[in-house]
């Protein structure tokens, strides 16, 4: 058995502490190296960690992290008992620098990184920060994690369709490619934030209707189905998935769980305790709950 979860950690950057004699506008990066920095807004990061140590998955897929040296720094500072020895994050294109990632308990056997694919018409890269393939080897298994993190709706969910619709039929290309000649029989899940919920104008159709990907969020009771709070409208949605296998879902017929006491006090669907510390808006773990299940792999 093996526990697999997404977390949209929300903005998990670092905050610079830059030397003396240094101006940091006229600074080149290349030096940035030397510069000493801590983790932007510790009680939110505190927060986060124990939100990661509640789940407590074998193999963790991260969205907004800033890159390499933020993500060894948290989970050294945060979550050093989970004994997360395997690290993965390639930077992407996104103008924020954000970044999916990958902590496992198992070794990476693979990965490869579709962030310098364009777009159809050729006019920016085709994915917002990347569609990162990485095989996790558990136990003589392989488990493939196809980790995403969608064009957001910032802007409107209508305007903002048409890109994260492109987005997602990719990534059921790139599915397709890989698992078609195996008849898509194998341990393989997309995950992460796609920044859309299911229904009428989703632009996730390509994968939520794929015959062989099963949301197994719909297991869960319909007034469950939430993954994220957005103040801004007072809506509940789901934007995290684990779209496992149609092979592997019927071989686990179970419920995925969602942590929400990482959430702030001012999401009140959400009627149960807080982790400590959590405050009516900030601080939180961040506005995404983490999604987790629990697999025996084919």
């Amino acid at each position: 058995m093996v526990r697999i979860a997404t977390f949209n950690v929300e903005n998990m950057f670092a905050r610079y502490r830059f030397r003396a004699n240094v101006i940091p506008n006229l600074d080149d990066g290349f030096t940035r190296n030397q510069l000493a920095f801590q983790l932007l807004d510790d009680d939110a990061k505190r927060i986060t960690g124990a939100a990661i140590r509640a789940v407590n998955a074998d193999v963790l897929c991260l969205q907004e992290v800033e890159n390499m040296g933020v993500l060894e720094r948290f989970n050294s500072r945060y979550l050093g008992p989970m004994r997360y020895r395997h690290r993965l994050l390639i930077d992407s294109h996104d103008p924020r620098y954000i970044d999916v990632a990958v902590l496992s308990r198992y070794p990476f056997e693979f990965a490869h990184s579709h962030r310098d694919e364009r777009n159809a018409a050729n006019t920016t890269w085709l994915f917002s920060r990347d569609c990162l393939e990485v095989d996790v080897h558990i136990d003589g298994d392989v488990l493939s994690l196809y980790v995403n993190h969608l064009k957001s709706m910032m802007g409107g969910r209508a305007e903002t369709r048409a890109r994260r619709q492109e987005q997602a039929t990719a990534v059921r290309d790139i599915v397709n490619d890989w698992w078609s000649p195996a008849d898509f029989s194998g341990n393989f899940v997309v995950v992460g934030d796609l920044n859309d919920y299911p229904g009428a104008g989703t632009a996730l159709g390509s994968l939520l209707n794929h015959p062989h990907l099963v949301n197994v969020v719909n297991r869960l009771p319909v007034n469950q189905r939430w993954t994220h709070y957005w103040a801004g409208g007072d809506e509940y949605h789901q934007l995290d998935y684990l779209l496992l296998s149609r092979a592997l879902a019927d071989h686990n017929p179970g419920r995925p769980g969602i942590e929400r006491r990482g959430l702030p006090w001012r999401a009140e669907r959400f009627g149960g305790q807080r982790f400590d510390d959590v405050g009516e808006n900030d601080p939180k773990a961040s506005d995404h709950c983490p999604l987790y299940m629990d697999v025996d792999l084919i």
